[in-house]
């Protein structure tokens, strides 16, 4: 049976209903109405979502793309509002809603106490719709929609608490980073329609097939001619270097923390950064058409995952700990579209969405428990506190570390096989990074589970010291200092823990043959022949429990269980080691602390130079040039020549007499003259 429109119609317009009843009226309906109308219409989206991928992988649904409305129509182009629903937008729609409807949840207990409980409901449902219509759309204008749409919600969500000048300036830096990403993201969608001759992804897919789509060049530089496609697809990759977070556009993720912790999960964990890696596999029949796209993505991806994980190890906030493992993994996704593993990508996206989302959320949990306090010196011996948390952050990490049988094991190994596979240019590179990457991913893992769970508690319950609500600003308690002992957080924060604990444990094993090695994903992904890696590898798959044990014998288990080890040692069993080696290797860790100092190029380079540039232009342009010479100097000219023409003008008859007689005398002269020279 094919898809309905009213079936899609509904999934996109429930969670925006949701967000309009609670944002316009909120006096009306209260928190809990608030509350319950978001949720019911995301938990409706979801059900629908589920019953969409149900009916496209065992159903025999065909794939639905149809435009539903016309915006406008100008001879051949036309702008217009459709679907295309395939397996893999059935998959970011299952992963989008159910992550979204768990935040929703979740979010009932977290900012229960805060004065804008209401309006935090309405912007994250708004971004559920916004996030729908980005992997729902069937042409590039409603991407571009959905893509900034998404922006505009990120902005408003980080900067949610807008009291608090340092959640200003991040949700300013975020925006201001994604425009530069989405200048390039225009730029390619504009070299679509142009060289393409359609904004309709089906069109632009089948004109790519032909020969010349792939030989097809421009002088950009006289003499330098470049392929049309490698200039798209790069351009194109620039917009998901912004929305994805790839270096060297990474940074304001980390900054986007001082967000409420349930956006984190939402926006920098499971969805809107993943937007990039999903254009980019959705693209797939565009980037398969230039090497040199490929080999920039799969470059990027490396230096992001391996050197982003890095500046994680020394992080002391456990919300930025968590941020700095999403950058590194999205740099695994990265890399995988970068040797045409698309589907790997996509798959690490989606495995990834579960457990990432756990480990915000379980950090959330710790922060709520100790009265918002974030940084981790002041916390451990927490696990007996907080029995639930501690066990499902525990799967969760097992999850990103790659152990064998969980769910990111089969995702991450896929794609470092994949890589390994693949003869492209700079594929040795990202082979180094992405091995050295399973090492320093163990290492923050239970970094962050000994510092927080582990060893002796490093707070202090004393019902004398105040304790304030930093996450809205007040940041006037002593740090470490608790007016109680801290306890498991109530059930709606519980309940998406366990939730989204199970599948980060299970879902590996019923996913991994036919997302990647069984062609699940159809048509929706298209890969060379000569580029499939993965085909490579489905030869030597032979079911998920003989990926497992072969899992034990193969070097990323090893690495990743050599950071275990040196994790355990550390800051289990040696804690006083931690200042011996930050004192031995101070040059490395003053260079991760600083985060390799990029944050102050920046702000040398395009803030503070673009202020001197503005004041510059002001000085010379605006006060010089136009005030001074055109504004000013104009009134000066009119004036001199006024004073001039004011000393002519005596007032004396006999003055004005003896100007008419010399006048007369001139005239007659030049009569004369003009007499005397004709022929």
């Amino acid at each position: 049976m094919p898809l309905s429109k009213t079936l899609l119609l509904t999934i996109v317009l429930a969670p925006l209903f949701g967000a309009a009843v609670a944002g316009l009226f909120r006096r009306q309906v209260g928190r809990v109405g608030a509350a319950g109308v978001t949720i019911a219409g995301v938990a409706l989206s979801c059900a629908l979502s589920l019953h969409v991928l149900y009916q496209l992988a065992w159903g025999g649904a065909p794939v639905f793309n149809e435009n539903l409305y016309t915006w406008f129509q100008v001879g051949p182009f036309g702008a217009h509002v459709g679907f295309l629903v395939d397996r893999l937008t059935a998959m970011m729609m299952v992963v989008v809603t159910f992550v979204s409807l768990m935040v929703h949840i979740y979010t009932i207990g977290y900012m229960a106490e805060d004065d804008g409980f209401q309006r935090f409901f309405s912007y994250i449902a708004l971004f559920t719709f916004s996030m729908l219509m980005l992997v729902m759309s069937n042409n590039f204008l409603q991407l571009f929609f959905g893509w900034e749409a998404v922006g505009l919600v990120s902005y408003l969500l980080i900067g949610f608490w807008f009291k608090r000048p340092s959640a200003i300036f991040a949700n300013m830096k975020a925006f201001l980073v994604n425009r530069v990403g989405d200048f390039g993201f225009l730029l390619g969608i504009a070299g679509v329609l142009y060289w393409f001759g359609s904004l309709d992804y089906a069109q632009v897919f089948q004109n790519t097939l032909g020969d010349a789509a792939a030989t097809q060049t421009v002088e950009i530089f006289a003499g330098h001619p470049w392929h049309v496609a490698t200039i798209v697809c790069i351009c194109l990759f620039i917009g998901a270097m912004g929305k994805s977070a790839q270096v060297p556009l990474h940074v304001w993720l980390p900054d986007s923390m001082e967000g409420p912790t349930p956006i984190s999960a939402l926006i920098h964990a499971a969805t809107m950064v993943t937007a990039g890696i999903f254009m980019v596999a959705r693209m797939s029949p565009l980037f398969e058409l230039s090497e040199t796209a490929l080999s920039f993505v799969l470059v990027i991806g490396a230096t992001t995952a391996l050197f982003t994980g890095l500046i994680g190890v020394v992080q002391n906030d456990i919300k930025r700990v968590v941020a700095y493992s999403t950058l590194s993994q999205l740099g695994y996704m990265t890399v995988a579209l970068g040797v045409s593993a698309y589907a790997g990508g996509v798959y690490h996206l989606m495995t990834h969405a579960f457990f990432k989302a756990l480990l915000f959320l379980g950090a959330g949990s710790v922060i709520v428990a100790m009265h918002h306090e974030q940084d981790m010196r002041y916390m451990g011996g927490l696990k007996k506190y907080m029995p639930i948390t501690w066990i499902t952050m525990w799967l969760g990490s097992l999850a990103l570390a790659g152990a064998p049988a969980f769910s990111g094991f089969f995702s991450k190994d896929a794609i470092i096989e994949a890589v390994g596979e693949s003869h492209r240019f700079g594929a040795g590179y990202a082979y180094f990074c992405v091995l050295a990457g399973v090492f320093v991913t163990a290492l923050y893992s239970f970094r962050l589970l000994y510092k927080t769970f582990h060893g002796p508690e490093r707070f202090v319950v004393d019902a004398h010291h105040g304790h304030g609500h930093a996450d809205h600003g007040d940041d006037h308690h002593e740090p470490g200092h608790l007016a109680h002992a801290p306890h498991e957080s109530p059930w709606v924060i519980t309940l998406p823990l366990v939730l989204l604990a199970i599948p980060s444990v299970l879902i590996g094993w019923f996913t991994i043959g036919p997302m990647l090695f069984e062609g699940w994903f159809g048509g929706a992904i298209r890969v060379a022949e000569q580029n499939d890696v993965l085909t490579e590898l489905g030869h030597e798959f032979h079911g998920p429990m003989a990926m497992v044990l072969h899992g034990f014998t193969q070097a990323p288990f090893w690495i990743a269980f050599a950071g275990f080890a040196v994790a355990t040692y550390i800051w289990l069993f040696n804690p006083g080691l931690t200042e011996r080696t930050k004192s031995a290797l101070r040059p490395i860790y003053d260079v991760l602390v600083n985060k390799y100092w990029i944050d102050e190029l920046y702000q040398a380079l395009f803030a503070r130079g673009g202020i001197a540039l503005g004041r510059g232009f002001w000085k010379a342009g605006d006060v010089g040039l136009i005030d001074g010479a055109v504004v000013n100097g104009s009134a000066a000219v009119v004036g001199r020549v006024s004073a001039t023409v004011r000393w002519l003008q005596s007032g004396y008859l006999y003055h004005y007499a003896f100007a008419m007689i010399l006048g007369l005398i001139a005239l007659l002269g030049g009569l004369w003259w003009i007499a005397q020279a004709a022929p």
